[in-house]
């Protein structure tokens, strides 16, 4: 499967738009993005800046535009309410520091790379925890940057975090 995958990405994009773009996907992020760089062999600084690049091109999106989507969705959507709900409470207990702390715990949650951490889960997290942009977007910027480094280092020394 994944030589299929590969051979789709390799006729249609060069390897680092590959990067970027799964850098852009949530739940990937990072985590996916930086050892697959390292797996095509990508020399480890230019995965980082591909990496990070592709994770932070999101993040204004979401934090601009992720509360009136998420809100047209739930008002014409029963699926989509109960979705979100789903969500909003599996956020709320994955983040509940950061209610606490604020834009501080944003970049840690960011730059912890687990499953459902990351800078998708940090920007519901900001908007459910109603941190205003000027707060949230640098703190996730900086946990995509310390997120970046963590799993270069990780994917450079072959350890695996899960």
């Amino acid at each position: 499967m994944n030589d299929l995958i590969f051979s789709w990405l390799n006729q249609y994009l060069s390897k680092e738009w590959a990067v970027f773009f799964t850098a852009c996907l949530p739940i990937v992020e990072l985590r996916g993005a930086i050892p697959l760089a390292i797996a095509l062999g990508i020399s480890p600084w230019k995965a980082y800046l591909l990496s990070v690049a592709g994770n932070t091109v999101p993040v204004i999106p979401l934090l601009l535009y992720l509360r009136p989507i998420r809100l047209f969705l739930i008002s014409n959507s029963s699926f989509m309410e109960s979705f979100f709900g789903w969500l909003d409470k599996r956020t709320i207990n994955k983040s509940a520091q950061i209610e606490k702390y604020g834009a501080v715990a944003l970049i840690l949650f960011t730059a912890i790379p687990l499953p459902t951490t990351g800078a998708w889960t940090a920007s519901l997290a900001a908007l459910l925890f109603k941190i205003k942009f000027r707060y949230a977007f640098p703190a996730i910027i900086a946990g995509i940057f310390l997120a970046g480094i963590i799993m270069t280092i990780l994917s450079l020394t072959g350890k695996a975090i899960f």
